[in-house]
């Protein structure tokens, strides 16, 4: 009798612990966030039609493991993703990006069931998948609005934090960085330097901010000179677009002044340096950029990688052919960009590799060499001849266009 009791008393407990199991795999599988919006629609949907769901796409979540934890069977999703397959590539749903899950209770049943997913590919762009009826997919992108915008700019401390100090966008010095990175040396900025800019700023439904759009045109007073850049098309359907200043030459050079965006200089081409560990002369042959470990290196120009190698002294390191004349080397870095291999063709500004502190370094900086005819040579003195500038033909019509702008930029 004793056994009996306590047999029964056990499979109580098992079938308590069963069904809490359940319950809570059923609490997790039913649970919606709802988060209540003071709008009348979402998108084209009326808010009272449906229950809203925000959510991010999460590690691991495919289209159709979302749609299942929505409480959408198997079947169904099969049907939908059949249906929307040449519409929506459901396996590139990023991890991270948000997304609004719509539902509805059909008649009879206790749970919701989701009738329409919105994703957010940004701030702009969206793709909705309707499946109240037949699937179908509806590219959505938000109203944008435009305003042109003016900027003076003195550099006191840095680029990026004077900037900052004027409630500026930290992109406009991204955007100034590619368009001067042949021309000026962002790594050897003087106080009293200055620029004038003329951009827009772009606007979702005239009231949310989403960031820089083009720059215009802009003046860089730098080392008492003044560089002008002027956002211009050389052909008649404006694909062919580029930045010149105010003679029509064309602000690209053959080489990029440095292989990272932004950081420091540390080290300079030295071949006399004098090293205290060593008790010797030791020449310094590149250029040392420090930055954060990990900041992207980049190619300062186009070529072919000749050697992606690791030495005890140079760490991981890459060489690239540029032509019968010129050739870079780029060490030390933490690794390799992907599909970075002997042989790759690469263009300028692509990213080959990342800072590190690999071989023998005292910090993360990459030494960026430079070679002319088979020798190295110090790549900040190196005069580089610029890319072809406007053509003869169109360079009156160029310097008339300009010349208001040049006015306006100078007013600033």
């Amino acid at each position: 009798m004793y056994k009996i009791k306590i047999s029964i008393l056990l499979l109580i407990v098992i079938s308590l612990f069963s069904c809490k199991n359940n319950n809570e795999e059923k609490t997790k599988k039913e649970e919606i966030k709802v988060v209540p919006k003071p709008i009348e629609k979402i998108f084209s949907y009326p808010k009272d039609d449906f229950i809203i769901s925000y959510d991010t796409i999460r590690e691991y979540d495919t289209f159709g493991k979302i749609l299942n934890k929505y409480n959408l069977p198997n079947s169904k999703i099969y049907q939908i993703t059949q249906s929307i397959k040449d519409s929506f590539e459901i396996k590139r749903i990023k991890l991270g990006k948000p997304f609004i899950m719509l539902s509805k209770k059909e008649l009879g049943d206790s749970l919701a069931c989701p009738k329409v997913f919105i994703y957010q590919h940004n701030l702009i762009n969206y793709t909705i998948v309707d499946f109240q009826d037949s699937a179908k997919v509806i590219k959505f992108k938000k109203d944008i609005s435009i305003k042109k915008r003016t900027a003076k700019v003195t550099i006191t401390k840095s680029l990026y934090q004077d900037i900052s100090d004027q409630n500026l966008s930290p992109k406009l010095a991204m955007e100034l960085g590619d368009i001067y990175a042949w021309t000026v040396d962002f790594f050897h900025l003087n106080k009293g330097d200055e620029f004038k800019v003329i951009y827009d700023d772009v606007f979702i439904d005239d009231t949310v901010y989403t960031g820089i759009g083009t720059i215009h045109s802009s003046l860089f007073k730098y080392g008492g000179k003044d560089f002008y850049a002027f956002r211009y098309a050389i052909d008649s359907l404006g694909k062919k677009i580029g930045y010149y200043d105010d003679n029509g030459r064309t602000l690209r050079k053959q080489f990029l002044k440095a292989p990272i965006k932004f950081g420091r200089i540390s080290s300079r081409y030295n071949p006399h340096r004098f090293i205290k560990l060593y008790g010797r002369v030791k020449p310094h042959l590149g250029t040392d950029f420090a930055a954060p470990i990990g900041t992207p290196i980049m190619a300062t120009a186009n070529g072919i990688i000749i050697k992606r190698a690791y030495t005890s002294g140079n760490g991981n390191y890459i060489k690239i052919k540029h032509n019968a004349t010129y050739s870079t080397q780029y060490l030390h870095m933490k690794g390799f960009a992907k599909g970075i291999k002997v042989g790759s063709v690469v263009t300028q500004g692509q990213v080959i590799g990342y800072i590190g502190m690999t071989g023998h370094t005292s910090g993360p900086h990459v030494c960026y060499r430079f070679w002319k005819n088979g020798r190295q040579v110090d790549a900040l003195k190196e005069k580089m001849p610029p890319a072809k500038p406007i053509d003869s033909i169109l360079k009156e019509k160029f310097l008339k266009d300009i010349a208001p702008i040049k006015l306006e930029l100078d007013s600033i």
